[in-house]
């Protein structure tokens, strides 16, 4: 029997810290301590090269069950849509009504944060209503 792998979601952004703490809002997440040796991450990061300053970022689910999630600075935007994206699981057993509310109350929550709201895709007999959204560098996720 295989055994189970840790993993942490890495997303390729232009500011790292920015798009972290927008995860940590959305997802309750909190942002580890710094290295030893450093009372801060700015301490630590300006510790690092010029050109690595800034450059990367990361997350952590507090209660230890979530993965961890990592930003880390590219050069290049984002011109298509992602092949992976993060579905935030707010209506889980809801249907109908029910459903529809939880997902609208908590895009409401996420656009005074920088979330867009893209489109609602109402149930269709298979699959639950959910709502796409974009983060604050355009990255798609869902309310799920």
């Amino acid at each position: 029997m295989a055994s189970i792998k840790q993993f942490q979601v890495t997303f390729d952004c232009a500011e790292p810290e920015r798009v972290a703490r927008f995860w940590c809002e959305v997802l309750g997440y909190v942002v580890p301590p710094p290295p030893e040796g450093f009372a801060t991450w700015d301490d630590f990061d300006r510790a690092l090269p010029p050109e690595r300053q800034g450059s990367a970022f990361a997350c952590k689910d507090p209660s230890g069950v979530g993965p961890r999630l990592f930003f880390q600075r590219v050069p290049e935007g984002k011109v298509v849509k992602n092949r992976l994206h993060l579905c935030v699981r707010v209506g889980t057993g809801l249907v109908g009504e029910e459903r529809l509310a939880a997902l609208e109350a908590e895009c409401t929550r996420l656009v005074p944060l920088g979330a867009v709201r893209v489109r609602l895709l109402l149930a269709d007999g298979v699959n639950e209503s959910c709502l796409v959204m974009q983060d604050i560098e355009g990255n798609e996720f869902c309310l799920d």
